[in-house]
């Protein structure tokens, strides 16, 4: 975690055209910044290809215009020209991450782990679950824990009102970032909405035959060779979002259903703690319905 005030990240999309690079460049030069990293990719081949320029420049300010008002004045002129969609990062700001499982909760406890012995620069103020399973697990990290049960076959409004919920401990707690680590329920339209761009769930890829319960046992008894997760950014299209990272696992003939689920698990602790990371590093440009990630 970077704890130097004068040190700032820059992310842009904009259209691709000449003289971006030397503009950003040129304007930080002028300003007595100190660029410590710099990448960019320009979405300008394929089919699918969005005419985008994506840029990350981490720089460091001199100290009588380390502040994010400053430095966006100093940019407006910049960012009008090109017409970028841009934001500056203080680096020295922990994002605020709200953690939500259900009653898996491998993810939480490797999320909770990494924050706690600082492999992970974020600060943790809360944990929802609709499930009281891992209240001990987030009183031994010291986190507040918040039950918000739902039953099976709960009315969509009375759904809502949990939501509600959440959307309030979002508020009074200044989240940046909700995780879902696990948290085995549907977010209604309206949360995804108010969520977009910072909501990641996990789950697991490479079994896009097994859907519903119990996905790596279905796994094990179709005999698949290569099991998997997927980190992405949450939407009202179940499971759709822009990708931001995933991983596989080889497994065989010779592993149970149980070694399965274990393999897997594994999975998604690592591609999750790695989406998260990234996010909060301010290294993920969504790019329509896919993610520009500098590593």
């Amino acid at each position: 975690m970077v704890s130097d005030p004068t040190q700032f990240v820059l992310t842009l999309a904009c259209r691709d055209t000449l003289g971006i690079v030397h503009a950003v460049s040129g304007l930080l030069y002028q300003a007595g910044c100190n660029i410590v990293d710099s990448q960019q990719f320009g979405d300008l081949e394929g089919d699918a290809a969005t005419g985008l320029f994506f840029m990350r420049v981490h720089f460091q300010a001199p100290r009588q215009l380390a502040d994010v008002g400053t430095l966006v004045r100093l940019f407006e002129h910049t960012f009008d020209k090109f017409g970028m969609q841009a934001r500056l990062h203080a680096l020295a700001r922990r994002q605020r991450v709200l953690l939500m499982a259900s009653q898996h909760g491998h993810c939480l406890n490797d999320l909770l782990f990494r924050w706690k012995s600082g492999q992970l620069a974020i600060d943790i103020p809360a944990v929802v679950s609709n499930h009281r399973d891992f209240e001990g697990l987030a009183a031994s990290y010291g986190v507040p824990f918040h039950h918000l049960p739902l039953a099976a076959g709960t009315s969509t409004e009375v759904k809502r009102a949990q939501e509600q919920r959440i959307e309030a401990l979002i508020e009074t707690e200044r989240v940046d970032l909700v995780v879902l680590a696990r948290y085995m329920q549907i977010l209604s339209p309206e949360l995804c909405a108010r969520l977009a761009g910072r909501a990641i769930n996990i789950h697991h890829s490479f079994l896009p035959s097994f859907k519903g319960a119990r996905p790596y046992f279905q796994a094990h008894a179709r005999g698949v060779k290569l099991i998997g997760a997927t980190a992405h950014y949450v939407t009202a299209d179940l499971d759709e979002g822009p990708i931001i990272e995933q991983d596989v696992g080889r497994v065989d003939h010779t592993h149970s259903a149980e070694d399965f689920a274990a393999v897997g698990r594994d999975i998604e602790c690592m591609v999750l703690a790695r989406a998260v990371r990234w996010h909060v590093e301010h290294r993920v440009l969504v790019d329509g319905h896919k993610c520009v990630v500098f590593r």
